[in-house]
């Protein structure tokens, strides 16, 4: 259970700074750090176990059929993840504090924050796939929230637009190849995939999931040629980029590659999709950084650059070159997010992210400086520091692997000159922003910042230091730990040590400092090269596309959508004539052996007057009234039919729905003409009526061919399990609150919203009142008659009685909560008609809303009480007691449940059925006034 506290309580989290928002910025910041730091203090708790090679799970049953559980796993990998997530999320907390001005909704930030923590926490720890799919989704989301926080910026915008439709488009990807998986293995268990490896690799939907899966990890971690949203989305806040862009949400794809590399590395596509990918994002990141003028631009570029480089890692294949990506991970997090918060302190105390305008910030903030500087020469691999040591091992496995045969000699060499930029565009960081000459055109002069806001970057350069000087100590357990969770197995010797003697990597790592500094000093002559190129935008390129995009598909939606119902039916019947018709055509005969049922007289009148309804509905519908009394008459024979079948419940449901429907129609025909014109040309006709045949025969072939085969029931096991599994005879209710109790809550839930969006619809609706029948005769004068209400009063404590009645023994004899909510929603709609609106509502006066939602929140908490019990969402309890009088009884909490539904059916139905009687109640038109 502390395993879901580590990931629950950034989700709880999550509301602290909205409980917090009128209290003091500092109080808020402070109370908002609480529980992820008590979260990091749970995950060092278990930091033994998992560097001790051990495998932690948590596992909370949801839907065990569909293989959906709450499932934890924390391993290295997960631990090393989260460790960045909670550490770097931590600082950039209080970073924030002094980064946010008096404007910035500190709260919401904070909130957006929390629940983006919380969405990474759940890719790395989730042990089921889908459940990893949706905290995956949750990072599109809660990012595009924090990519516009500044939401009156426009660059803002567009560039959380760009974001959200790459990723998401990629979390769709993902989202197959994840359930292709779950078909390959069996199992959505993380555990179950990663060992089915061999299996995975020699399917035929591999080459299939390997790019989908690949689609959805390079979209997130801004891979060529997905990159170019990353530099779009440095129109958010710093602590933003610091946090997502550095150190979690573009890691998320990494995490990926690194999470299934037991199961779908080790296959020359992988290689080659996964090595040329990272290979050419490497080069592309490290070039366009240098030409960068904005400071996080820059940063942007070297981001996915660095990216690329851990995917070249994960692609080649070898053991090593995993180890060594996963070191770069830590590396890249920790230079970079200080790198990050350093040019937000730049920004906040200059006003400036130019580096054409920022030159001598030496002299304005030294101490700011210093740190930048170390951070930015990790970054180009200066010895000493951690970026050389993980650089060391990458140029190392880039002149030991054979990924092109005989030119695998160009990747050493490929890889040199990405490090050669990455060393000139780190230089002009540090000499273009600190030296250089002086500021230009600031607006204000700089200085150093809080010494609080500095903190964070000082703790993670001083990490970079460590790290770089002393590796083994700092973080050889983790890196093993890490490691061993990516491999799946035995982790390969390496060597931590700084010094490894002369050797090619140091001759490498040699060149690319000396050269990346010539570049740098002579870089005028590289800059009017690249300025004599063509420039694109890419933010302009992509919403002309996405612009273009929505042209063509409104264009196709005007000609799908032309406002004619009898095309829109035309459409489904005729997919439902191919989809359903062409599977018939396989089939030799449709008589599959059963024998017929024999007909007789009963059966053949009921079956005779339900063909001669329906087909008088249709030749009378112009007619409405009367095509009402036909169709009230096919629901009559419907339920007849159900009460010959042995359907009681079946047929109690359609009666009383039959009577709610007829009422619902004949206080909507109030206000429609009683005859419709005929507008169908003959053409039309003969086509309407060919189409309907066809989907008659199609349908009612599919309905002998079922009929007459064999088939095995599921009945057999509700009858063998009503009674013991769920307390009661009547199998029917039996399913609906207990062993389909969740199928019922959504059925319920799906009718209050429905209820709730009439009520609005018709809410000050202008609807025109006739002032006399279809025949021009006027409405009698008389509104309430004395019989009819007289008869309404009479029948409304009987039918009450008979509600509860059935209420009461639907758990055992037919009926139940939906049936009992209609007999007393239509017994009280029989006295609005009756006695009118005004009348009833001057006795009666609920708010039927709130009977709605107390109904829902009645099944909800009954629902959510067998978890307290341990037990899953909505388990039913029963059991006999001795009362006095009354002698033996069963009480089932599916009793309760039942209460709710009867609750909402009633809510629902009046709220309904009152709303639209009450058009009819405000006045009585002596003309008919158009409206």
């Amino acid at each position: 259970m502390i395993l879901a506290w580590i990931l629950l309580l950034p989700l709880l989290g999550t509301l602290v700074p909205l409980l917090a928002a009128n209290w003091r910025r500092s109080a808020c910041a402070l109370a908002t750090a609480i529980p992820p730091a008590i979260a990091l203090m749970l995950l060092l708790y278990h930091g033994s176990a998992v560097f001790a090679g051990e495998t932690l799970r948590y596992t909370l049953g949801w839907i065990p059929l569909l293989g959906l559980d709450i499932s934890i796993r924390l391993d290295g990998l997960a631990f090393l993840f989260s460790l960045l997530i909670l550490g770097i999320g931590l600082l950039i907390i209080l970073y924030a504090r002094y980064y946010l001005s008096e404007q910035d909704s500190m709260p919401r930030f904070y909130a957006y924050l929390m629940l983006f923590m919380t969405a990474m926490m759940g890719i790395v720890l989730s042990n089921n796939v889908l459940q990893l799919w949706m905290f995956w989704e949750l990072t599109s989301i809660s990012s595009f929230l924090l990519i516009s926080f500044w939401w009156h910026k426009s660059e803002a915008r567009r560039g959380a637009r760009m974001a959200l439709a790459i990723t998401g488009a990629g979390g769709l990807c993902l989202l197959a190849a994840l359930l292709l998986l779950g078909q390959i293995t069996g199992s959505y268990d993380l555990d179950v995939i990663l060992a089915s490896g061999a299996v995975i690799r020699e399917h035929g939907w591999y080459p299939l999931v390997l790019v989908l899966f690949l689609l959805g990890c390079f979209t997130k971690s801004a891979q060529f040629p997905f990159h170019f949203w990353l530099p779009n989305a440095m129109a958010a806040p710093t602590p933003v980029s610091a946090y997502l862009h550095s150190a979690t949400m573009v890691k998320a794809g990494i995490f990926l590659l690194a999470r299934f590399y037991p199961a779908m590395a080790g296959t020359d596509l992988w290689f080659l999709l996964v090595s040329i990918t990272g290979l050419t994002t490497l080069l592309v990141g490290a070039y366009l950084a240098l030409f960068k003028h904005d400071l996080k631009g820059l940063l942007a570029y070297s981001t996915i650059s660095h990216l690329g480089l851990i995917t070249l890692l994960f692609g080649m294949g070898t053991d090593l070159a995993a180890v060594a990506g996963v070191f770069h991970i830590i590396n890249h997090a920790t230079f970079k997010a200080s790198l990050f918060m350093a040019a937000g302190i730049i920004d906040h105390e200059s006003g400036s992210r130019d580096m054409r305008k920022l030159n001598g910030l030496w002299h304005f903030m030294p101490i700011t400086a210093t740190l930048a500087m170390v951070a930015a020469a990790a970054m180009a691999g200066v010895p000493l520091l951690n970026g050389f040591l993980s650089k060391e091992m990458f140029f190392a496995e880039t002149l030991h692997q054979h990924l092109l045969g005989s030119l695998s000699w160009i990747i050493p060499v490929l890889a040199t000159i990405a490090a050669i930029f990455s060393v000139a565009y780190s230089m002009r960081f540090i000499h273009d922003v600190f030296f250089n000459g002086k500021p230009k055109g600031l607006t204000k002069t700089p200085h150093e910042p809080p010494r609080y806001m500095r903190m964070p970057v000082e703790v993670l350069v001083v990490l970079c230091i460590l790290v770089g000087v002393a590796p083994g100590y700092v973080i050889g357990d983790l890196l093993q730990a890490a490691s061993f969770s990516v491999l799946g197995g035995t982790v390969p010797e390496y060597s931590l040590a700084i010094w490894h003697g002369f050797n090619l990597p140091l001759l490498m790592s040699v060149v690319a400092l000396a050269a990346g500094s010539l570049i740098y000093i002579n870089r005028k002559h590289l800059f009017d090269f690249q300025n004599t190129l063509p420039g694109v935008d890419a933010l302009t390129a992509f919403e002309q596309l996405m612009a273009a995009l929505a042209k063509r598909c409104q264009q196709f939606y005007n000609w799908l959508d032309n406002g004619s119902l009898q095309r829109y039916m035309v459409f489904v019947l005729l997919a439902i004539i191919v989809l359903a018709g062409a599977p018939l055509l396989e089939l030799d005969t449709l008589f599959g052996g059963r024998p017929e049922l024999p007909v007789d007289a009963v059966n053949a009148t009921g079956a005779a007057m339900l063909l001669i309804s329906a087909f008088a509905t249709v030749v009378f519908h112009r007619q409405r009234v009367v095509a009402l009394l036909m169709i009230s008459v096919v629901g009559l024979m419907v339920s007849i039919a159900f009460t010959r079948f042995s359907a009681p419940d079946l047929a109690l449901t359609q009666l009383s729905v039959e009577v709610v429907t007829i009422i619902l129609l004949m206080l909507a025909l109030f206000f429609l003409p009683h005859k419709t014109p005929k507008q169908s040309s003959p053409t039309r006709v003969l086509r309407d009526i060919g189409l309907a045949s066809m989907v008659g025969v199609v349908i009612g072939s599919i309905s002998y061919a079922i009929m007459t085969r064999p088939f095995n029931t599921i009945s057999d096991y509700f009858l063998a399990n009503a009674k013991t599994g769920g307390g009661g005879t009547n199998v029917v209710n039996v399913i609906l609150v207990d062993f389909r109790g969740f199928d019922t809550m959504g059925e319920i839930a799906v009718l209050g919203i429905a209820a709730l969006g009439i009520f609005k619809l018709l809410t000050r609706i202008p609807v025109f009142k006739p002032s006399s029948d279809g025949e021009g005769r006027p409405w009698a004068r008389e509104r309430h008659p004395l019989l009819l209400a007289t008869v309404a009063q009479s029948i409304l404590p009987m039918a009450l009685m008979v509600s509860v009645f059935i209420f009461f023994r639907g758990h055992n004899l037919p009926g139940g909560g939906f049936i009992a909510g209609l007999i007393t929603a239509v017994a009280i709609i029989l006295l609005y008609i009756s006695q009118g609106v005004d009348w009833v509502k001057a006795r009666m006066n609920i708010e039927y809303q709130r009977v709605v939602a107390i109904g829902l929140l009645i099944a909800l908490l009954t629902g959510l009480a067998s978890l307290l019990f341990n037990r899953p969402f909505l388990t039913s309890w029963f059991d006999y007691f001795k009362l006095p009088l009354f002698g033996e009884i069963e009480l089932a909490s599916a009793i309760a449940f039942d209460l709710g539904v009867y609750i909402t059916v009633v809510g629902a139905t009046l709220l309904i059925l009152a709303s639209l009687g009450k058009m009819t109640t405000s006045h009585r038109p002596t003309h008919q006034e158009p409206t």
